[in-house]
């Protein structure tokens, strides 16, 4: 799936401290915790709890916050829409991956268990 440059750049540039307080939200309303989240995100990116909050505290876009993030092997196994798109059709890299992050923060809050979240089982 296409998307736009400008859509792109969009994404690019939402700090990435904007949208970590709309996760914890999401996730706690439904019963899940800061862990729980912090654990899908250290799968997908390859960061630390302090490294998280590192991105946090800088105030890094979505594109700094996945510069050198190391995307976890199994990424490519995320499937599904989100926000419209479906996921593992989105060309753009760094679309695609912020869109992984939205979709396993969703399934997350979703009450999905967390080996099928991290896509081990």
């Amino acid at each position: 799936m296409t998307t736009t440059p400008a859509h792109d750049k969009r994404i690019a540039s939402i700090p990435f401290a904007a949208v970590y307080p709309a996760y914890v939200s999401k996730v706690e309303k439904k019963g899940r915790t800061v862990e729980e989240l912090h654990q899908v995100l250290s799968w997908l990116t390859g960061f630390s709890d302090k490294e998280i909050q590192a991105k946090i505290d800088a105030g890094e876009t979505i594109e700094q916050f996945f510069e050198n993030a190391e995307i976890h092997p199994n990424a490519h196994l995320i499937k599904g829409v989100i926000c419209g798109y479906r996921v593992e059709d989105i060309e753009t890299p760094l679309t695609r991956q912020a869109r992984y992050m939205d979709k396993l923060v969703d399934e997350l809050a979703k009450g999905r268990p967390m080996e099928k979240v991290l896509r081990t089982a």
